[in-house]
Parts: C-alpha cells; structure tokens; sequence
C-alpha cells in the first residue's frame, strides 16, 4: 500500500522546515507554509472539534512532542519542534519547554537549565515521575546534525538530567518509535538519519533496528542499552509513522514513509497499515480486520445453503473477491487538479488467518477504506477506540495536509470509522494538470471545497 510521490533532497522523517526551498507553480504561484499554535478538543459523544484559546501560548512551531502526564490534575507538556516562515527562509529550532494546565486551562514556559539543544523530530515519552527524550535533528543554512543522546526530565524537581546509558544503543536519528514498555522499560525502534557522502549529495538511511533502553538495578540515574531481535511480522523499513499505546499494553504502529533515493530527489512511499509490538513476547503482529461482524453471523447461520449458481467457493480458489478500485479528483491549494486511485484490497486478503468455516471467505463485507496513506499522523487512544487524525502525504514538489478523522474499535478489529472525511483517499497520484488549462475538472472535481481546511487543519492540535 502506498503512493509514490518526490521531495526535497535530504527530507528527514518529519517534514524539515529548514529544506522547504520556495516552490514555483506552473503559473509563478508561490507555496506558502503556515505553522499554528493553536489547540483543538475532541468531544467524543457529541463528535465535534472545539478551539480553546487559552492565553500566551508557545510560539508557532511544527515537529515537537507532546506528552500528558496525571501529575497536578492533568499536565501536556511540549518541548522544541521547529519555525520555519512562511517564505521558507527563515527558519529555526526550539530547545523551549512548557506544560499546559489541563485543570486551570493555562500555559507555563518552564526554565531549566541543562535540558537538551534545539531539535526537531525527536522523541518525548512519559516514564515514571519523568520525561525521557531521545534523539532528532538540527538543520541550519550550511549542515545538520542527528542526535541519539537520551535526556530525563524530574516534574517533581523540574530539572533536566542528560543520561549516560551503558551499552550499544542506537546510532543518531530523528522519527523513531518511542515507547515505555509495562515492564518500565523503553523501546525505540526504526526512524531516518542522513549524512553527507560528497558536497551538495546526502545519502539517508531508514532504519529498522531495535533497542531497549532500562533502568539498572532499578536505579532512575543508570541505564542501560540493549540490542533487541523481536520475532514475528516486521514492519518494512519507514520512518514519520505515528505511535500509541494499545489497551493490551502492546505499542500500536500506524503509517509513516519509505524514502528511496534517487540523483537529485527522494521518491516517498506512504503507508496506512497496522502494527502491533508485544514487549512481553518480543514479537510483531500485523494488524488484520475482521469485517463486520453482523454481515459475518448473517453468513454462518446459512453456511450450509448453497450459493446462488449450485457452486461452493473453495478456500484460496478462484472465488475470493477482487480488490476494489477507487478514483477521484481532488484541487489543490493553487487550483491544480489531481487524479488519485486508491485500491482497496478484498476482505482476508492481506495475509489474515483463514476460517475453518467453508464459506469463510464470504463472511465479510465489501471492503472499507480507511485512512489514507500517510506519514506523521496524530494518535490517540481512548475506551479502546483508535483515533487517527491527519498527517501529510505528497505529490511530485506538492505536500497534502489532511484534517480527517478516522476510528477504530480495537477489541473488535472489523472495520473503520470516518468520522470526519476528507479527500483524498489516495494510493496513487495519476496526474497533475494546471487549474487554467483544466477549469471545468476544477468546479467539478470532488473535495474542492474543502482545501481551505486542509490548512487549517495542519498542527492545529499538539503533537504526541
């Protein structure tokens, strides 16, 4: 699954403001990028998003971390990330930390010294009474620079303490898994490094290796790196993927990007499947969905009936359904439109378990989309229900901010939920053809109304 699109050379595995070179349409449009720091609350039962103005918040930024802890009747505390203008030529990181008050609904700059330098694409996760930050990036105008140092942030004492682990651990990187283990240990998996192999040429690299980072002895100030070799299903190579903590205590895997280089570019496969990794098994699983369940006893209670035609379907045989494929139109920003496909594969087609039941193959329901591929996707999980807001994908020189949102039982696994849907749902980019040259496609073209939101829609919550 995936599309295939260009991006600027070097792009790390968040989008890197630093590289966001000033882009010309067909018609000598400039590209503008827009950065926000506003909030957004999702009601759940009244399935709504509301803005909360809250006073003085931190400074537009993208490509930051995000964690809430219980601490002080509910705490979200933010560190760096990155500005970039909207011209793309100006641009910086911040080593800045604040915490939101979720009780008092205020916003608090905490200065401490000794914390980490100003980075983008790190990661942030609560352990403890502490914040562990791990790895990322700093871009300037003439070199850059990947980090796999490993900082402890006190929110007792309100200080940061830089880790020296003991052990081989994971070498420099930006947009990895993070996540805490229920045994109080931290896993860091994958992520996107680049280095300069000649002037102007940067070789990246996607990694797909394993450390556990764990306290010595249970000590909170000796740690110790370990080398893991998980079994099971393996993701493929990728980073910008988004994570979350399943009901199960196993870390939820979804989306992100494969970079392939090539003489002056990267070409971007994008990704919407799932993963699940078991710390307590050390094992992979892909995650499969079931289908409806309804239309599954609707099968099973005339499974001994024979279907319409006097034949039955044979299990791997020439009766399974073919993959559905959806195309559409959608109008960038500028007024370009884009034909997209997405193909959708056919219930218990993707390597899911088969049924002993002989029409098991029939149990499903037609197939239904769910979140596009994506990279940097916002995560949340809530009475065992997934929620997947956002992310980005890209065509050609173009990037695509989506604001959807989609939802999925986790208990159950049978299908997704749009909640708020938005095209594209794209697999593929077919064409791009130039709003003047295409005006009627254009007043058209399906989504067309909606990009304004695409916008707005771009980091308009905090990043986890």
């Amino acid at each position: 699954m995936g599309k295939k699109g260009k991006k600027e050379k070097g792009r790390g595995a968040e989008k890197t403001a630093a590289k966001m070179e000033k882009k010309v349409s067909k018609r000598s449009r400039k590209e503008e990028t827009f950065l926000y720091n506003e909030l957004y609350v999702y009601n759940i039962r009244k399935d709504a998003w509301t803005k909360v103005d809250i006073p003085s918040p931190p400074p537009r930024r993208c490509a930051h971390q995000a964690v809430v802890v219980p601490q002080g009747g509910g705490q979200l505390w933010v560190f760096g990330g990155e500005f970039v203008s909207p011209n793309g030529e100006q641009f910086y990181h911040y080593k800045d930390l604040w915490v939101l008050h979720l009780a008092t609904k205020t916003w608090e700059q905490v200065k401490s010294a000794g914390g980490p330098s100003g980075r983008s694409g790190h990661r942030m996760a609560a352990w403890k009474r502490h914040l562990i930050l791990f790895g990322g990036f700093h871009e300037s105008t003439r070199d850059y620079i990947y980090y796999n140092d490993v900082y402890a942030f006190n929110l007792d004492t309100s200080t940061w303490s830089k880790l020296s682990p003991s052990g081989t651990g994971p070498t420099p990187r930006s947009g990895c898994q993070m996540s805490v283990t229920p045994q109080g240990s931290i896993i860091v998996y994958g992520g996107y490094s680049k280095q300069r192999v000649k002037k102007d040429v940067d070789k990246g690299t996607r990694h797909s290796d394993m450390f556990l980072l764990k306290p010595e002895d249970g000590r909170e100030d000796k740690w110790v790196w370990t080398r893991m070799n998980p079994s099971g299903v393996r993701p493929t190579p990728r980073s910008g993927f988004s994570v979350a903590m399943a009901p199960n205590h196993q870390t939820l895997f979804f989306g992100g990007v494969c970079d392939e280089e090539e003489e002056e570019s990267l070409a971007g496969e994008f990704f919407n499947d799932l993963y699940f990794y078991d710390a307590t098994r050390n094992r992979w699983f892909e995650g499969q969905l079931k289908g409806p369940k309804s239309e599954k006893k609707k099968r099973r209670r005339g499974r001994r009936e024979e279907p319409e035609g006097g034949s039955k379907l044979a299990c791997g045989g020439t009766g399974t359904q073919a993959p559905v494929e959806v195309v559409k139109e959608v109008v960038a920003e500028d007024g370009t439109v884009v034909t997209i496909k997405q193909v959708l594969a056919a219930p218990g087609s993707a390597g899911q378990p088969q049924s002993e039941d002989e029409d098991s193959l029939e149990e499903a329901g037609s197939p239904t989309p769910g979140p596009c591929p994506r990279s940097n996707a916002m995560l949340a999980v809530k009475h065992g229900v997934l929620y997947v807001y956002g992310g980005m994908f890209e065509a050609g020189d173009r990037q695509v901010t989506l604001s959807d949102l989609h939802c999925l039982d986790l208990h159950r696994m049978e299908a997704w939920k749009a909640l708020v849907e938005m095209d594209p749902e794209t697999q593929e980019w077919l064409e791009e053809t130039d709003s003047e040259e295409d005006s009627e496609e254009v007043e058209g073209a399906e989504g067309g109304d909606e990009d304004e939101d695409e916008d707005s829609g771009e980091e308009s919550g905090v990043e986890d």
